[in-house]
């Protein structure tokens, strides 16, 4: 159950970084006030989390990490932010640190 609590921390996290591109520095009232609600819930999903699988230090990194690189993604999709080979390596790499703290 933990690993479903921290997938959905992890999209919760998303879509709040994704409304706070939206909110414009907080000059539009949906987006802004999405903005706390979607990371209170995100880390309200990271505090269960913790609650059962313990190790602060391996939840928060894959948390931030698969944030990270799904944020780097929509941004190159949704955004149209320019897609560089320096990117895609640093994706890869986020991806490849997520899977070696989970399995090691």
């Amino acid at each position: 159950m933990q690993w479903l609590y921290l997938a959905i921390g992890i999209i919760l996290e998303v879509l709040g970084t994704i409304c706070m591109k939206k909110a414009e520095g907080f000059t539009k009232l949906v987006p802004s006030i999405l903005v706390f609600v979607l990371y209170g819930l995100a880390l309200a999903c990271l505090v269960l989390v913790l609650k059962k699988m313990g190790e602060i230090s391996v939840v928060y990194a894959i948390w931030a990490s698969a944030g990270t690189a799904l944020i780097a993604v929509i941004g190159m999709i949704w955004f149209k932010e320019p897609v560089t080979p320096v990117k895609i390596a640093s994706i890869f790499l986020i991806v490849l640190g997520i899977l070696g703290l989970e399995l090691f």
